[in-house]
This record gives structure tokens, sequence and C-alpha cells, in this order.
């Protein structure tokens, strides 16, 4: 367990970051070193007759940013190869210092140590119980709780007063106007720049006086009069209406895996709590009464 190599690889992140990129036409990146890995893991360096392999070099490289997969080999080799050596020195001095043994160090292996059967046992209950079976069932769930819903695309257009809105409203109904070019010019929301185009939305996005009078028209309809909403006076359009798309299995896979992990998680912390004997205390060592 060599634990100085997080602190080398934050030290050497923090060289590559400040170092001006330069990249070869040919050059191979650090991602693709770490695809090809250890290989037949060849010695790179020694340090006092002790090897230092391509593992560890590779080891390095797994912990720097995910920015940095792109960057050369060729300018960043020299600067990995240091920091192993200059970790691999670090450590011969201070085992020549009798550090093993030092009671700091041992309890934050001990800590460590601790923190890594954590990690471990969660990981691999939560494992244990993410099949695809089980993501596929709370797929089905989800669809059923969530079916299909009604959207609108919707042009609008915000001015600050009432009056404003009424000479908005009677410029868009005249002969042969254009909503869209009324919005550029008139209205002060940020989708005025898109004739004010706020695309497709559900009566949930929008605030509900907005919704309301949105998805009372259709498509082609202008808002018979002004609509008031927190953000000032609106003139709606509807352009279209559709029933929204629920997302399929493996374009929700990822959100559904994730919101799984957590209910899992707290599952496994609350089974093991059920089963524990815990008292608590507050910070002068008094005791805090039991949960309900």
């Amino acid at each position: 367990m060599r634990l100085h190599r997080s602190l080398a690889a934050a030290a050497f992140g923090a060289l590559l970051l400040a170092a001006p990129a330069f990249t070869p036409a040919s050059a191979q990146t650090v991602g693709d070193i770490l695809r090809a890995g250890a290989g037949d893991n060849p010695v790179i360096a020694r340090v006092d007759g002790q090897d230092i392999r391509r593992a560890e070099l590779i080891a390095l490289l797994n912990q720097l940013p995910p920015q940095m997969r792109d960057m050369p080999m060729t300018s960043i080799y020299p600067l990995a190869l240091e920091r192993l050596i200059d970790g691999r020195l670090l450590v011969g001095a201070g085992r020549a210092a009798n550090l093993q043994n030092d009671a700091e160090v041992q309890r934050r292996v001990a800590d460590y140590l601790d923190q890594q059967v954590q990690q471990t046992y969660l990981t691999r209950a939560i494992s244990a119980k993410l099949t695809d079976e089980e993501l596929r069932k709370r797929y089905d769930e989800f669809v059923k709780a969530n079916p299909p819903q009604e959207e609108v695309r919707a042009r609008h257009i915000l001015v600050a007063t009432e009056q404003a809105a009424r000479d908005v409203l009677a410029e868009v109904r005249r002969p042969g106007a254009d909503f869209a070019a009324v919005a550029r010019a008139r209205s002060t929301d940020t989708s005025a720049r898109d004739g004010g185009d706020l695309g497709f939305f559900g009566r949930q996005d929008m605030v509900p006086e907005f919704a309301e009078a949105a998805f009372g028209l259709q498509p082609g309809q202008v808002s018979q009069a002004p609509v008031r909403t927190q953000f000032g006076w609106h003139i709606i359009k509807v352009e279209q209406r559709r029933t929204g798309e629920v997302p399929t299995f493996e374009a929700a896979r990822e959100q559904l895996r994730a919101d799984a992990t957590q209910e899992i998680a707290a599952e496994v912390v609350d089974e093991l709590k059920g089963k524990a004997q815990v008292e608590r205390r507050g910070l002068d060592g008094a005791a805090i009464p039991s949960r309900p």
C-alpha cells in the first residue's frame, strides 16, 4: 500500500495544469497509455536498487483528472517519472527513520484501511442488489408513475406594464403581423433573440398563470388578453401541441442507477443500524435521547 501515490498525483496534476500544452501530431496520449495498461510491466527506473515498474506509472496516471487524458505522454512522462522517483526516495527516507512504526503514521494507515473497507463493503452490497432486473423494475414503475404529458411549443412577448402588453397585443393582431419579429423588437425576455420561442414545455415547467393561458390555446392562436405573472406581462402564441415521449430504458438507465444507488446505500446503512446498539452523545459527553 503506497499512500504516497495520491500526494504525488496531486502535485503532478498541479504541475501539468500549469504547464503549456504541446501536442505532437503522432504522440500517444495519457488515455492511450491507460488503455494499453502495464503490458509486461517493464522496469522504468531504479532507486537505490529498487525497481519502479510501468504499473506504478499507470496507477499514478489513473489518479489524474479526466481532462488530462488527451495530453501527450511525451510531455507528461518526464514529470511523471520524477514524481515516482521522488516518492520512492521519500518512502525510503521515511522508513530509514522508522516512520512506518510511528504512532501517527499507524493511525493514518488504519484510517485509510477503514475507509477502503467501508467503501468496498457498501459497493459490493449495492452491486448485489442493483441488478438489471432491479433497474428494469424501477423503470417500469417510473413509466407507470409518469405517463406521457401534453406539451406545447409557444412564443411569448414579455413587457413591464399592462398598457405596454395591450399595445403589443394590438400590434401582433394586425393583418400580416409577424409575432416573432415583434418579440425580437419589443420583448424584454432573453428569448427575444429567438423571436420569443420557448420551445416545447409541460404544464409543470411554467408558473401556473402562464401554463393555464398557454395550454388553453390551439396552434396559431394568440392569448386574448395580456397574462400577468411574477415576471411581468405576457402575450402568448402557441405554435404546436404534442404528447411528450417517455425516455427509453437505455436513455434512463444512468439516472435510474444513480437514484437506486443512493436509495440502496441508505437501506444498507439503515439495516445495519437496526441490528446494532448505538449510543449517541453530545459534545459534552452527555447522552442524547434515542430517536423514536
